[in-house]
């Protein structure tokens, strides 16, 4: 198992080879993204149940990009039954690393009471109350930036470790910890990355709230809100070739399965 170092620059071309793959199939990527936006959805109703079987099944849902990304990348048809090919593959290993996500996505917002006196929290568990709280907005975006900070070593443990567990055989632990080297090696192509999507994000939401700002004055108003859902049906599929990508140029390509 050996992982390369890219240069930096890589990073870029993460995103851009992201949009490629979904360009080579984007009707197949957007029945693919609604069906898991509305499985998550629909679980997320039942109550403290739904919300953490959501979480442990998170790498699982990965697995199933990552084959979509995979086909799409050979200009393969980019179909539903993909979205599951991680509960097919290493089952078992996928629903431990979600214990690890889980683990890590929970300390991360507990941590940030550290620094926003629990506002990220009370957001999350009572948005009425945080709502009428004088002075929160500060504080929750206090709280969503730490919560981000803490939230970095899970995402270096996990970046690649679902795909390396269901293609390539590795323990969970194994999978955890060559995801954490290989991320590490690569930082520096990461954080262009993240630059990057960073960029990319703030101009498609800025070109969402000047589009809804110049709709003329008799025209029925648009909420930018209302354009959020058809924009992450065309971010998100991007996002999930990007993270093949980077793979792909780390660790190289797979076998086709």
């Amino acid at each position: 198992m050996n992982a390369r170092v890219v240069a930096p620059a890589r990073g870029a071309h993460w995103l851009a080879a992201g949009w490629s793959m979904f360009r080579a199939a984007p009707l197949g990527w957007l029945v693919l993204v609604f069906a898991y936006l509305m499985a998550t959805t629909l679980m997320s109703v039942f109550p403290v149940v739904g919300p953490a079987a959501v979480s442990l099944l998170v790498p699982a849902f990965s697995v199933g990009f990552m084959a979509a990304s995979r086909a799409a990348a050979h200009r393969q048809p980019v179909e539903l039954p993909m979205l599951f090919a991680g509960f097919r593959e290493r089952l078992p290993g996928q629903l431990v690393l979600g214990c690890v996500y889980s683990a890590g996505f929970a300390a991360a917002i507990a941590g940030s009471a550290l620094v926003d006196g629990g506002a990220l929290l009370q957001a999350l568990f009572d948005p009425a109350q945080a709502r009428d709280d004088a002075g929160q907005g500060d504080r929750l975006f206090v709280g969503m930036l730490a919560s981000a900070v803490l939230y970095l070593p899970t995402m270096m443990m996990l970046w690649f470790a679902p795909v390396l567990v269901a293609w390539h055989g590795l323990g969970p632990g194994k999978a955890v910890f060559y995801s954490l080297v290989a991320f590490w090696m690569n930082r520096l192509a990461f954080i262009a990355y993240a630059l990057v999507l960073a960029v990319v994000l703030f101009l498609a939401m800025g070109s969402v709230i000047l589009l809804a700002s110049l709709m003329p004055g008799e025209a029925p108003a648009l909420n930018p809100r209302s354009l959020v859902f058809p924009l992450a049906l065309i971010v998100l599929p991007t996002l999930f070739a990007s993270y093949y990508a980077s793979y792909e140029d780390v660790f190289g390509a797979p076998e086709q399965a």
